[in-house]
């Protein structure tokens, strides 16, 4: 829980904007431009930053990168592992 020298305070404008305290900012690493969503929540409001992407699933993504070629063998497939590990081992 924070304490009262935690606790910092700001004002809503008439434009019912709010200046966020610099220390806040620093800490949450925060810079102008930095995108929060908003929360109601019932001890008061929550601010998050925005992900940088918006969610997918692994079926909405499936096949974005195209292959051109052949699909390779098990047997080419357990060759270039075997390669990999080799290599690995060298290093």
């Amino acid at each position: 829980m924070a304490t009262a020298q935690d606790r910092l305070t700001t004002v809503i404008s008439t434009k019912g904007q709010v200046i966020l305290p610099k220390a806040i900012r620093d800490l949450r690493h925060w810079p102008a431009g930095t995108r929060l969503t908003v929360e109601s929540t019932s001890e008061g409001v929550l601010l998050k930053p925005e992900p940088a992407f918006a969610p997918a699933t692994v079926e909405a993504v499936f096949g974005s990168l195209a292959f051109e070629g052949r699909a390779k063998s098990i047997d080419e497939m357990d060759a270039a592992v075997a390669a990999e590990a080799a290599r690995r081992a060298r290093d």
